[in-house]
Order: C-alpha cells, then structure tokens, then sequence
C-alpha cells in the first residue's frame, strides 16, 4: 500500500507488538531527556502570546527552561539560566504552568547580572575582579533554536538541529491551507496526570477507541477510521460511504443514522454541551435549523453540504471568514495529525482542538497534560485566556475528555502487569500508536516495534 500524500509504501501496516520499557522504564524516562526532548522540536506557545517587544513566555521539560521573548528583529529564545552561576533569570509562579510577561531587559536575582532581549550582558557588578577576561561568548545568554508555523512558536535545544520546515514535512503542506495561524484560543487547560507521556498522547491518536469509550456517539453513526504514517508523523481520519461528500472523512461530519437533518443537530448539541471541542457555536446554530431549512428525506450528503455552506455564510456575516479547501485535500489531511513526539492538531476549516503531553520530572508514572481549543473570531473578538489547572475530572473538563481520562492511569497500572506482553496496536485504525514507538526507538535506541506472531501468508 502507497501513501496517497508521500508517495511512499506505508510501513506498520503489519501487525506489531511493542515492549512496555517506554512507558513504566524509569532509567528509560531518563534517558529520554538527552536522546529525546534535547533533539526534537517542540511546540513552545502561541506567537499571539508575545505580541510586543519584551513579551516573553516560558517553556519547560524536565532540567530544561527556555526563555521565548519578542524582539524589536522578531522572536527569540534562550536558555533560562544566567551565564554567571547558572540561577534562572525567570521562576514560574507556584502552581502556574509556565512564567510570563512584559521586560525590556532580564534581571539575576543572585547577583545582579542583567541582559537584554537579544541575549547581551549589559551590566555585571565589579566586572573589574575578573581581570578583564570576561567576553561576550561567555557572559550572554544562551541561544535556543526558535522558529514558528501555523501559529505555534517551536524550540530545538540542539543547535545542530534541521530546520523546522524540514522536520514538519509534510504536515505544513496538509495543514497550510486551514490558516491555522488565525484562529485563537477558545480555552486552554493543563494538569499533572497519573500516567506516561505515551499513554496520554495514545489515547486520542485513535478512532477504534470511540465506540466503547464514547458509547453516546455510537447512534449517530459509524466512526471507524484509519491511520498513516508519514515518516517521523501520522495522520488520522474517519471512512466515508461512497456515496458521500469527501468533507465526511475529517472533523465537520453528519450523523450517518436516520434522518441526517435532526440526528446531525443532536450530535452537534451533545458535542458542543459534553466535548466543548470539534465544534462552534456557528455550527451548532446551522444544524438546529437543518429540520426547517430542509425538507424530510434530504439525503446524507446534500444535509452535509447545506450545513456546512450555510455556518460558513453566518460567520461570514459577523466577519469571521472560514479558509476554502478543496473536499479532496480535506479528506486526504484527516481529523487530525499527530507531530512527533508530543504535540496533535485535530484540525478543521474554523476550529481546532490541540492536545500535548511531556514528562513530570522523572516519574515515568506521571506527566504534564495540555489541550487548547482554537477558533475563529471576529476582530477584535477574541477571549482572553489563561492557562488553567485542571485535575482529570469531569467537573474540571468536561464528560467527553473525561471518559478519555478514566483510562489513562488504568492502562498505565495495567502496563505494569506480569502478566501483560506488550501492546499490540491495531495496524489500521492504531498505526499512529506504532509509528510513534518506531520514531521514539530511532531516537532512544530501544523500543521497536516488533511483528506480531507469525505475519507469512
């Protein structure tokens, strides 16, 4: 079988097994922080988050922070470590997930040493004791690679790195043309949750999940799906009758089950008041009208498409314009890309629901969980959000992602099993799963997947 985007035969297509040492290992959780998240790029923060010069965020994974800083010649990153005794210029507040705010230059709170925003000392106290063999090499900051697509800011602290563009592809030529760029945060949460990295990350790189974790779903129609790979990336996305617009295999879908007009309505209903993701209130306003717009018996596809031209006429008229793809490309991108090692963009024309995950120091039982719904607003219009603590809970969350939750530390407990083998990723609707470990291996030097039983034919 071809990659219909790559071009390239598809690999895990086979059935495989992968050993448990990635999720549970602690000396594996260690050796993750050289081999791993010192080599990859990782989505850091949003650009819209430092709109001036002297805005600055931060980003952390296990020893490691970094300072990202809008400057009057763009944005830059450095190491969050002064140069003289290594004390971080920037502490993160006591129960915030990263530090922010608005500088014109950075303070050591140890002894005094001062830096601007292009990383320069500008000022050390008694600089005379040193005899004169203080240079600018070692008395700057030190640079982190940064650079920013769809929106996102990115980091690498390997400065050997490939370039961004070149590690995403070809996640930038699928997603461009959704102007993921111009939506904006809708909420965003984070928490510390009872499991690996992996496993949080797996629970939503899959579709044969939801037909048991989300029973509700379930009547509205079949949500089988598939997955491929694309080198250190995967994609996922639903089937489609024949029959039906190609729109029908990414996020903005009918309900295939007795009348689409009113079925389409309550799915889009129970989404918007059970997941609060993977919809709008535009959306959900265009399908409640679907039963008096169109006339019973109003077949699958033709209710797709009038519902989805008709939201796409009322943002328009309160000046939110939705990006025009072609039915073809959006079904090829899926519902969602999987960017390697920790960051998914569940993607559509006018909303996307975004989920990460990374280590809580070296706990291979523990991990920092985020997810972030985007949306398109007016000008002007936009939410002002926060990052907000959220313990896994159906009253911190909501009921959808909390049905996700509710298998996180169970499959992790049940990891640990002398009795467990190892998981076994179904090959068409779990290959996400399996292309991640085939990555992580190349990276960590463990960990391949390996065929299941005996695959001859």
């Amino acid at each position: 079988m071809t990659n219909k985007i790559t071009n390239i035969k598809e690999v895990l297509s086979e059935p495989v097994t992968i050993p448990v040492e990635a999720y549970v290992s602690e000396s594996y959780a260690r050796d993750e922080r050289d081999k791993l998240w010192r080599k990859v790029w990782l989505q850091a923060g949003r650009v819209e988050e430092v709109p001036e010069p002297g805005n600055f965020i931060t980003y952390e994974v296990l020893d490691d922070s970094v300072i990202i800083v809008m400057t009057d010649e763009g944005i830059r990153a450095y190491h969050n470590a002064c140069p003289h005794r290594g004390r971080r210029l920037i502490d993160v507040p006591p129960g915030a997930r990263n530090a922010k705010g608005q500088r014109s230059q950075f303070f050591c709170g140890y002894h005094g040493w001062r830096f601007n925003t292009r990383g320069e000392n500008t000022h050390i106290p008694h600089q005379d004791d040193w005899q004169g063999v203080l240079d600018k090499q070692c008395t700057s900051l030190t640079p982190v690679k940064v650079d920013t697509w769809g929106g996102w800011i990115w980091i690498n602290l390997d400065s050997d790195c490939e370039p961004l563009q070149d590690y995403l592809d070809p996640v930038t030529s699928m997603l461009d043309p959704f102007e993921l760029q111009n939506m904006r945060f809708r909420w965003r949460k984070w928490g510390v949750f009872d499991c690996n990295w992996k496993v949080a990350m797996e629970a939503f790189n899959e579709t044969y999940h939801v037909q048991t974790t989300h029973p509700e779903f379930n009547k509205y129609g079949a949500f089988r799906g598939w997955a491929k790979t694309h080198g250190k990336h995967s994609n996922i996305g639903y089937e489609r009758p024949k029959d039906m617009d190609e729109n029908q295999s990414a996020k903005l879908r009918v309900s295939e089950n007795d009348d689409p007009r009113v079925s389409t309505a309550e799915m889009q209903t129970y989404t918007w008041e059970k997941a609060n993701t993977n919809t709008t209130q535009t959306l959900v306003d265009a399908a409640n009208r679907l039963a008096e717009e169109l006339p019973e018996g109003t077949p699958a596809d033709q209710v797709l498409k009038h519902w989805i031209e008709s939201a796409r006429k009322d943002d328009e008229a309160r000046g939110v314009i939705w990006p025009t793809v072609d039915p073809a490309h959006v079904a090829k991108s899926g519902t969602a890309w999987q960017i390697f090692p920790n960051f998914q963009i569940g993607h559509s024309v006018n909303n996307a629901l975004c989920y990460s995950a990374r280590p809580h120091g070296y706990d291979p039982d523990k991990c920092i969980f985020e997810a972030a719904v985007y949306e398109l607003f007016p000008p002007g219009e936009e939410p002002q959000t926060e990052w907000e603590f959220s313990p896994p809970t159906e009253e911190a969350w909501c009921y959808v992602l909390s049905q996700d939750f509710s298998n996180m530390a169970a499959v992790q407990q049940g990891m640990k099993s002398m009795g467990f083998s190892g998981t076994k990723p179904n090959p068409y609707m779990e290959r996400s799963t399996a292309n991640l470990h085939r990555n992580l291996a190349q990276y960590m030097g463990t960990g391949s997947p390996k065929p299941l039983g005996d695959n001859k034919k």
